[in-house]
């Protein structure tokens, strides 16, 4: 859904029958929808959301898969992997908004956005292990990037999972829904970003995302040069008048 007076673009997970779980088909429409969106400059923020309560995305298709030989499960791999790199691609911020289950590779759907906000509902796991499987979605990867190299084994060698509150005390979840439907909640953190300058929140998320795993100085120098390009736009110049100004900024993104 594209809310173009707010510069937001919402993509809801939506099939209901399976708990929105990955098939070839949904990994190749959602992959093709974020690879569309990185290329438009009007959208200054996304919402990944579920169509139901009971689950924002089980993971993998199993039942598809069962009937798979070896050579289709690997000519399926790269599908898959073609969704997650376009979403950890995405210049904008994206927000994922969770009820209900969040496992496997729903899971890693998640950690591939940027911030997560969940209702009291949400359950996450990365249970790929209890069926002979590895994270493969960046799991592995992002998990321990998010919460830490042991916390993430806890999780992924285990393959248990979490509630709500957990995921809160370790990091998974940024924003709780306490008082307010996840996705409402995920659309006034989206809105919040939308209103700042696209520009600078574009240059700011590729600092946050390259600057981490190297050397400080090396971040530093990721950082300085997103400073320079932000500080030499015209969305600086309008930033710094509509302050001195007292007014709502008119970002243009350029």
């Amino acid at each position: 859904m594209w809310r173009p007076t707010e510069h937001i673009v919402e993509l809801t997970l939506d099939r209901p029958g399976a708990l929105n779980a990955v098939s070839t088909e949904l990994a190749s429409h959602l992959g093709g929808a974020l690879r569309a969106l990185a290329a438009d400059a009007a959208v200054r923020a996304v919402v990944l959301s579920s169509s139901q309560e009971r689950a924002f995305c089980v993971g993998a298709d199993l039942k598809e898969r069962a009937g798979f030989s070896n050579e289709q499960l690997l000519a399926q791999r790269p599908v898959i992997r073609g969704m997650f790199a376009a979403l950890l691609d995405l210049p904008m911020p994206v927000i994922a908004a969770v009820g209900g289950f969040a496992l496997g590779g729903g899971f890693e759907l998640a950690l591939s956005c940027d911030l997560i906000v969940a209702d009291e509902t949400a359950v996450f796991g990365l249970t790929e292990v209890t069926v002979g499987l590895v994270p493969g979605g960046g799991g592995t990867q992002l998990l321990a990037r998010r919460i830490g190299a042991g916390r993430a084994a806890d999780l992924v060698l285990t393959g248990r999972k979490v509630d709500a509150p957990e995921a809160y005390r370790l990091g998974i979840v940024d924003r709780p829904a306490t008082d307010v439907h996840v996705r409402q909640l995920a659309l006034d953190v989206a809105a919040t970003i939308a209103a700042n300058s696209p520009l600078a929140v574009r240059y700011a998320k590729h600092a946050l995302r390259n600057g981490l795993d190297i050397p400080l100085h090396d971040g530093l120098e990721i950082e300085d040069a997103a400073w320079r390009a932000a500080a030499m736009s015209a969305d600086r110049r309008e930033g710094i008048n509509a302050f001195t100004e007292k007014r709502a900024p008119r970002w243009t993104g350029q």
